[in-house]
């Protein structure tokens, strides 16, 4: 199969500049090749995660994990946790788990592209060239957007542009 096609643009950089943070990982590093234990088919672990330097403002926060470079028009959403309480600044290896047991109280999963609960690893098609996973911490202005497990992605990422004051992206890469 042919994979030839245009890289596609950074996801975030398509949208209004909010204030930065750091977002850091004990597990990947920016712009390296992820372990494969991050991957889908080496154990779908989500990767440690922590940050700072968010505003004093920010009432709660939003997760996600996105693959810009999947051959669909839309990307790939491989992860999204939902009303994450403004005092937790990181979130453990694992705590994607498709249990929840690790995410921080009040704060839930949406399902991945693929249906799956909880953080679905790297998968790029085998062949393709590396895709990228974005990994972002949005800082919001409200405690929750009040969706839950019923709502998508797209719907989380619609809600999230509304009241996002500060954003955080980590990337890492993926090629099978």
């Amino acid at each position: 199969m042919d994979f030839t096609r245009p890289t596609p643009p950074d996801p975030y950089s398509l949208l209004p500049v909010p204030a930065t943070f750091e977002l850091t990982s004990a597990d990947i590093t920016a712009g390296d090749p992820m372990p494969a234990d991050h991957a889908a088919d080496g154990g779908n672990t989500s990767p440690a995660l922590a940050w700072s330097g968010f505003p004093a403002e920010t009432r709660s926060f939003v997760v996600s994990c996105f693959d810009p470079d999947a051959p669909t028009p839309s990307g790939y959403w491989h992860w999204h946790v939902l009303d994450v309480p403004a005092p937790v600044t990181s979130l453990p290896r694992g705590a994607g788990a498709a249990d929840g047991s690790g995410l921080p109280a009040g704060a839930f999963q949406l399902l991945s592209d693929g249906g799956q609960v909880g953080f679905e690893g790297a998968g790029p098609p085998p062949g393709d060239h590396a895709h990228r996973y974005v990994f972002a911490v949005h800082a919001l202005d409200v405690d929750s957007l009040g969706l839950t497990t019923e709502n998508t992605n797209v719907h989380a990422a619609f809600n999230v542009y509304f009241h996002v004051i500060a954003r955080a992206t980590l990337t890492g890469t993926y090629r099978r």
